[in-house]
């Protein structure tokens, strides 16, 4: 007889609702103060409105997000569930060699060590925080932690294991949306103040991403590591020239 296969068993709803938790833009990581080139593209003239923001965000989702963060992330996750510390080195490593100017080096340092911050000193999880050793292994990650990597500890420490029956891969994809759509929303804020656009066509811009993420994120968990990269040449250049911007509402 075929054999019966079990249906996957979903997520928990505290499991669900700490990634809800993870992509909320009032987590204080402080993502809303970057709009990584965004504000430089507007001030050289290459974003004027909806239609521009809205190209350039998802060209930055394809091109950019997908194929460096997004991979790292996919990758890191389950590094740190089964504590492979040597593979976190290495990841870890990659984002700040692939960082191509100062400002989004920053960045991601300023960011990883802020949700490093956060997830110690949170409550209702405080204890087990405190005596998760992975934590320590963290913040002490060299010069610091990025962003990627502490996000999959934060996942990491609400999904520490595929519990029988449960579909890993599945679990890890719903937390690459968690971290696709936080930065989503985190950019699009940072458009309807810098270019500058109201709250209706920030929503459109949102739903044109939010139509695109799951590309995004299927594009990053089948890149091996030989095949991520970060490289955006004319991201970098405006990233540089937004270090000596003469008006500025964002750190990158």
């Amino acid at each position: 007889m075929p054999r019966v296969l079990s249906r996957p068993a979903p997520l928990s709803p505290g499991a669900r609702l700490h990634l809800m938790w993870l992509a909320s833009p009032a987590l204080p990581v402080g993502g809303f103060s970057y709009s990584e080139g965004l504000e430089a593209a507007v001030d050289s003239g290459r974003v004027t409105g909806e239609a521009d923001a809205a190209a350039w965000l998802r060209d930055q989702l394809h091109l950019a997000v997908a194929r460096s963060d997004l991979a790292v992330v996919a990758r890191a996750v389950p590094a740190w569930q089964r504590h492979d510390l040597a593979r976190v080195h290495e990841l870890n490593d990659w984002v700040l060699q692939t960082r191509e100017t100062s400002e989004l080096r920053l960045q991601t340092e300023q960011m990883g060590r802020s949700l490093v911050e956060w997830l110690r000193n949170r409550g209702g999880g405080a204890q087990a925080d405190a005596d998760d050793a992975r934590l320590a292994q963290c913040a002490a990650l060299p010069p610091a932690p990025t962003w990627p990597v502490a996000f999959a500890l934060a996942v990491a420490q609400c999904l520490p294991a595929a519990a029988p029956g449960q579909d890993s891969d599945a679990a890890l994809r719903e937390a690459l949306l968690s971290f696709t759509f936080g930065w989503a929303e985190n950019m699009v804020q940072a458009a309807i103040k810098a270019v500058p656009l109201g709250q209706s066509a920030g929503q459109r811009i949102l739903q044109a991403l939010v139509d695109a993420i799951p590309d995004a994120i299927d594009h990053a968990l089948t890149l091996p590591d030989s095949q991520r990269q970060a490289f955006t040449p004319m991201l970098a250049i405006l990233s540089a020239q937004h270090e000596t911007q003469y008006s500025r509402l964002f750190r990158s």
